[in-house]
């Protein structure tokens, strides 16, 4: 079995950060923005300023990279089991997002998310998986 090419993890990782980063951008600001910004205004409204303020946007930008090598290391360790191609890239993006969703539902259940929000925003973000899994994937490979 062929060790994880870690150059080609972080290189497809980072790929899919920006994939992650730009479908959060686009979701949160145009499709969502307004219904999470008075989902957390119900909640207290101190809460919206600090979530958009600068530092927690370089906060969650940070953490968007760090999911891209993480989704891409998880295809990498995957492959020789499920072989390399885009179903493989799939299970490895069905798996961080269903842990995902599985962290966000406390979130949910203790009242921060209503469940409109949590399944509107878990749709998002498996989309987002999807097609960032697929593009890390497509950039990993290992040596012959």
């Amino acid at each position: 079995m062929a060790a994880i090419n870690t150059g080609k993890v972080v290189a497809g990782g980072l790929v899919a950060g920006v994939v992650l980063n730009v479908v959060d951008f686009v979701a949160n600001y145009f499709i969502i923005g307004e219904r999470f910004k008075a989902n957390w205004d119900a909640i207290n409204p101190a809460l919206w300023p600090k979530m958009t303020a600068p530092s927690t946007m370089v906060t969650f930008v940070i953490t968007d990279f760090l999911v891209g090598i993480i989704l891409v290391w998880t295809y990498a360790a995957m492959r020789p089991r499920f072989g390399p191609g885009p179903r493989t890239a799939l299970v490895a993006s069905l798996l961080l997002w269903f842990f995902g969703t599985i962290l966000y539902s406390g979130m949910m259940a203790s009242g921060l998310f209503t469940m409109a929000a949590f399944v509107t925003y878990g749709c998002i973000a498996l989309v987002n998986f999807l097609i960032a899994g697929w593009v890390g994937a497509r950039l990993y490979s290992e040596p012959a």
